[in-house]
């Protein structure tokens, strides 16, 4: 006589089937590298817009050469977007990713320094969430929150 079988209850098949058709579903959306830069780029071209094209945010000899600030700044997405990347580690968990940037803070001009920005991302449904940022600015007297939605000095 063989013995019984386990009886499983078809609720406990049903959820763990779910489960794993949206373990399954997260690792196909988890953004890569290439989704990554293209965010970036958006954000940074964003950030710079706001911190450039202001009337004190270039100094006097460049804001009479450059006639048109915002579109000069949106030429560089690309740029800014590789920059990012290439400043950038990625710890891929599966179902989803961090990305942990740090980037600037380069003499620019004499006098002129970028500042400083570092950010954590969350990388997960095709999605990106920015979780923590900051900025360092060029002379280290001040840190604000950067990158973020209604984030500010």
């Amino acid at each position: 006589m063989a013995p019984p079988r386990p009886v499983r209850s078809p609720v406990l098949l049903g959820w763990g089937l779910l489960l794993g058709a949206m373990g399954v579903g997260l690792m196909l959306t988890n953004p890569g590298p290439a989704a990554f830069e293209e965010f970036a780029g958006g954000r940074l071209t964003a950030l710079l817009r706001d911190e450039l094209c202001r009337e004190d945010g270039l100094p006097l000899m460049l804001r009479l050469v450059i006639q048109d600030c915002p579109a000069m700044v949106e030429a560089q997405r690309p740029v800014l977007g590789r920059l990012a990347a290439l400043q950038t580690r990625r710890r891929n968990l599966g179902l989803l990713s961090l990305y942990s940037t740090s980037l600037g803070g380069q003499q620019v001009l004499p006098r002129w320094r970028l500042p400083h920005y570092e950010a954590l991302t969350l990388a997960v449904a095709g999605r990106f969430v920015v979780l923590r940022a900051s900025e360092n600015s060029p002379d280290g007297d001040r840190e604000r929150q950067a990158w973020m939605p209604g984030g500010g000095p």
